[in-house]
């Protein structure tokens, strides 16, 4: 494994942005065995302390988080591009070596954990709707019983009103108050009233466009002026 010659440490760069994250990339599949990986990251590890190294064979990279951004600085410098030698097996193949997002430093002694500061938490309860699946249950929950459905059919206002129009049937014809209105002439009311033994007037034939002959009946009719001789 040999590495080619970079821009020198010392060459000052103003768009260089300073991280302690590098992101090696390129890697076969091949090469994300624990031989090859102790290999690689010895590499690494010989410009500066190591925080984090984190194979992710997925996506075909590792990254590689230093505690330092000088040494994240030499490393891929003197490592951008790692080129192994063709062989009679395989190609010749070149890793890269870029500069990535900075991390933050964990606690040497759990580098293995990651803090659960650093975990994506999940959205407040009044917004877990909007997740699907939705989340789990808030710690501590329980179901409750709930209550069951209402076993009465008809509101009691509503019963006692039918109740009344079953003993106004029975006293004959008439106007009934069966539910007085509570908001007064603005409110709802129940009134029953019989019309049976009244024949129902027929209305004319009327020509659309023109006074229904109907309407006579009920229009108030004004008296007309006295008429000079």
């Amino acid at each position: 494994m040999t590495t080619e010659d970079s821009v020198p440490l010392s060459s000052p760069n103003a768009d260089i942005q300073r991280t302690n994250t590098l992101a090696l990339t390129w890697l076969p599949k091949d090469f994300f065995q624990p031989l090859i990986l102790d290999v690689l990251r010895d590499h690494f590890a010989t410009y500066g302390q190591l925080n984090r190294w984190v194979p992710l064979p997925g996506f075909g990279r590792i990254i590689v988080v230093y505690m330092q951004e000088d040494d994240a600085e030499s490393a891929k410098i003197a490592s951008d591009p790692i080129v192994l030698e063709k062989t009679d097996d395989r190609p010749e193949i070149m890793l890269r070596v870029y500069r990535a997002d900075p991390n933050p430093l964990l606690p040497m002694q759990s580098t293995d954990l990651i803090p659960e500061a650093n975990y994506l938490r999940p959205p407040d309860i009044e917004k877990n709707f909007l997740i699907s699946p939705p989340g789990s249950p808030p710690v501590g929950w329980e179901p409750i019983r709930e209550d069951p459905p209402n076993a009465t059919p008809l509101a009691e206002d509503l019963m006692a009103a039918l109740r009344k129009l079953q003993m106004s049937e029975k006293a004959g014809p008439g106007l009934e108050v069966l539910l007085e209105p509570e908001d007064g002439d603005s409110g709802v009311g129940v009134y029953v009233e019989d019309y049976d033994g009244e024949e129902e007037e027929q209305e004319e034939d009327w020509v659309y466009g023109e006074s229904a002959p109907g309407r006579a009946k009920w229009r108030p009719v004004t008296a007309m002026p006295p008429m000079n001789a």
